[in-house]
């Protein structure tokens, strides 16, 4: 049994379906070990969002990534450029995979989102149970919360 699979797909070259041991098997160059050193309310190791890039080899006409979440159906689509170099991926914590307390099976996380400099990057872009990740020419699917109420409604639903 591999576990739960990371698909990235979209405007990609080479399109995958990757397991934790495969994340695991990233070269070390493109692990973060502990990110709770780049943000300490963080814990766990992660590969970084330029890893995955190298990997896929977006084509040129990739200017969105769309991040899925199918356990609570939650869907993020942001500019690329602004994260390319930044954000990362978070995937195990103590050398066993992400669970889904901690937001598991994969965890996208924008360390300073705000500096960003974006309004298409928020605080929900840092997307909980993350299954797949798709580059587009276009916005894709994104139901974030429009305004503070819906926000707060949507932190509300998770806490119950």
């Amino acid at each position: 049994m591999t576990g739960p699979l990371l698909t990235i797909d979209g405007e990609v070259e080479s399109p995958v379906s990757l397991a934790f041991a495969d994340l695991a098997g990233f070269p070390a160059e493109q692990q973060i070990c502990d990110v709770s050193r780049i943000d300490p309310k963080r814990q766990g190791d992660a590969i970084t969002l330029a890893g995955l890039l190298a990997r896929v080899n977006p084509k040129p006409s990739a200017k969105y990534l769309t991040l899925h979440a199918s356990a609570d159906d939650f869907h993020a689509s942001i500019p690329l450029d602004a994260v390319r170099e930044r954000a990362f991926l978070i995937y195990r914590v103590n050398g066993e995979p992400l669970s889904p307390k901690s937001g598991g099976p994969f965890r996208f996380y924008i360390p300073d989102f705000a500096a960003c400099q974006t309004s298409e990057i928020d605080e929900c872009a840092n997307v909980k149970f993350v299954d797949r990740m798709e580059f587009s020419a276009a916005p894709g699917e994104d139901n974030r919360p429009h305004d503070a109420q819906e926000h707060a409604e949507l932190h509300e639903r998770e806490t119950k």
